[in-house]
């Protein structure tokens, strides 16, 4: 937001001249009027966000004036300025629509502090008018349904991340929408004209994901019978989305760094680089500057893509969403199985707002579309939330998913201790992939001195 227009009213002149001239020296846009109705006269023809307010003026009182300017615009802020210093004084103007007061002489730095506080305030109140705007016809393809602070100051990154085209991490727990705010930012850019390339990391085996990325040419191995476009080349001049990114094998991250970097790359058998136009960004459901201080993520890449972090709150901590989330995802199951169901019962709704979601979000979801596809009724009623159909079986669940963790850790305790902490030797014993044990290691806090 630009500099304020501030609107000083008061009958004496020297007063008057000092005033606006020490504002204008801040950088402040100035109005000057010595009466109420010169004050209401600018007032009609200029946009003045802050008016100061002189108790005494030769045609009105100060208090009168406030209630009139505030019947002109509603918005505006004003400060009450008097040499009366009383309580009753502050009070009245405060009821007439003040929102604070000054006592003569003024003090110029407490003036300041005043306008800087009003100036964030208006700032953030244009900032969350356009992400109301912006975001109004964009959520219509999206499950980004909110009403809670947290996730307001999701929705509020989001917006001033968009305009930019800087690398991004969002982190957050498995299923709370991180592929949706990625989906968000890149639509609310200047690249959504061009592709959103999505790639989950560690869904693609370790062997196979420089190429996915890079891409190859003819020959670079055996079975490159032609040449393939990477991801990468694919989203030219738009965005790459990056799930999992602590997936990556360090083998591939210094390749990753040099896009960042340099915006260049090579295809696997390729000797010529290749430039591109991309913005990245990047989700985990890990910590990242965890993963750098066991070795297994490079520092430097950690840097560069941490440029904005944005961090998706879990479900049990914004339970504020979920009546918000299930009139949501009620409308948009009805509609795709042709059904039509009118609503939920209160006591269906209280066991959905009760529950914990380890699923997070996505939890949810599936809930509300299995509940639509089984009921008979026009209702959704407790009865159809299977698994939580009342609290006992809540707390059955709850127990029984940490019993089976439990069990889980056990057992890779032991496939580590029966190989001598060797990985690669553990999984083979588990019958898991490599990559899923250092998950399930990170999971479950399992390290070799704590156990």
């Amino acid at each position: 937001m630009s500099e304020l227009n501030i609107l000083v009213v008061e009958d004496e002149k020297l007063q008057r001249e000092i005033l606006s001239g020490l504002l204008r020296k801040e950088g402040y846009s100035l109005y000057e009027a010595e009466t109420g109705e010169q004050a209401l006269n600018i007032l009609d023809r200029y946009p003045i966000d802050v008016s100061l307010v002189d108790l005494k003026l030769p045609d009105t009182d100060g208090v009168s004036l406030i209630k009139e300017m505030r019947k002109k615009d509603p918005e505006i802020d004003i400060i009450m300025i008097t040499a009366f210093g009383t309580i009753e004084t502050a009070i009245e103007a405060l009821k007439a629509g003040a929102g604070d007061y000054l006592t003569k002489p003024v003090n110029f730095d407490d003036l300041l502090i005043k306008l800087k506080k009003i100036k964030e305030k208006r700032s953030l109140i244009s900032e969350n008018k356009v992400l109301k705007e912006t975001l109004k016809e964009k959520l219509k393809a999206e499950d980004f349904v909110f009403a809670s602070d947290k996730m307001k100051e999701v929705a509020s990154l989001i917006v001033r991340v968009a305009k930019t085209d800087s690398t991004c991490v969002i982190e957050g727990e498995s299923g709370v929408g991180k592929e949706i705010v990625a989906n968000l930012i890149h639509r609310l850019s200047e690249r959504a004209e061009y592709p959103l390339v999505k790639v989950n990391c560690a869904a693609i085996p370790e062997t196979l994901l420089e190429s996915e990325l890079f891409g190859y040419e003819k020959g670079a191995f055996t079975g490159a019978y032609h040449r393939k476009l990477g991801k990468f080349e694919i989203a030219d001049k738009g965005t790459i989305f990056l799930d999992e990114i602590g997936e990556i094998p360090l083998s591939i991250q210094p390749k990753l760094l040099r896009v960042l970097q340099e915006k260049e790359f090579e295809r696997l058998g390729g000797l010529k680089p290749l430039r591109v136009d991309i913005r990245i960004l990047a989700a985990t459901n890990r910590k990242l500057e965890e993963l750098v201080k066991k070795g297994l993520f490079r520092e430097d890449l950690y840097y560069r893509l941490n440029v904005v972090r944005i961090y998706v709150p879990p479900l049990r901590e914004r339970k504020e969403d979920i009546p918000f989330l299930i009139e949501h995802f009620i409308k948009k199951y009805s509609f795709r199985h042709k059904k039509e169901i009118k609503g939920i019962s209160k006591e269906a709704r209280d066991l959905l707002i009760k529950y914990d979601y380890p699923g997070n979000v996505r939890e949810l979801e599936n809930m509300i579309e299995r509940a639509i596809v089984l009921t008979r009724g026009e209702y959704i009623t407790k009865e159809d939330l299977a698994g939580i159909s009342d609290e006992e079986k809540v707390e059955k669940k709850i127990t029984m998913k940490s019993v089976i963790e439990s069990i889980e850790k056990s057992m890779i305790v032991e496939a580590l201790q029966k190989s001598n902490w060797v990985q690669t030797k553990a999984a083979s014993l588990l019958g898991l992939s490599e990559r899923m044990l250092r998950y399930k290691l990170k999971k479950y806090g399992i390290d070799r001195e704590s156990s």
